[in-house]
């Protein structure tokens, strides 16, 4: 199965034209990856982060890992490392956050575990999206989103 997720981030520049083209050259800056734009598969709803910027993710096929040669730019990228699909499926090595707003229960956000690493905040939730795009039989969301009510954990037949 080719990688798919790659989690470079940063600002949409006047020459990138859109979404796509600020992945193209954030992968690209961030990563050393040069990424055709024919290796684009799509986008993911728009998500607000915390300072109420609109984050668009955008899913390409970055072909498999043992073709991929990465050079992390230092000044952006402290650490790299990669998740199969097939680890992120696992029960065990998902996690969820309670938030408490007000005083009350306020919302779930997903937690995805391997080792010392942890997949949280919009990272997470992106890798949420994601799985539940490719994986729609093996996946079910257990999160709540204010406003739109508590997501049971469901299995899919």
């Amino acid at each position: 199965l080719p990688y798919l997720a790659l989690f470079p981030g940063g600002k949409r520049e006047a020459a990138d034209g859109g979404a796509e083209g600020t992945a193209l050259r954030e992968a690209r800056e961030e990563l050393g990856l040069n990424l055709r734009e024919e290796s684009v598969w799509g986008r993911l709803r728009g998500l607000p982060e915390r300072h109420g910027m609109l984050v668009v993710p955008v899913v390409a096929n970055l072909g498999p890992l043992e073709d991929l040669t990465l050079s992390p730019n230092p000044d952006e990228v402290a650490e790299v490392f990669t998740l199969p699909l097939e680890h992120l499926l696992q029960e065990e090595n998902q996690g969820y956050t309670h938030f408490r707003t007000a005083g009350r229960y306020g919302y779930t956000l997903p937690v995805f575990l391997n080792g010392p690493h942890r997949i949280w905040g919009l990272t997470a939730i992106i890798t949420e999206l994601t799985l539940e795009l490719l994986a729609p039989d093996l996946y079910c969301r257990k999160t709540h989103v204010p406003g739109r009510g508590i997501t049971a954990p469901q299995k899919r037949a």
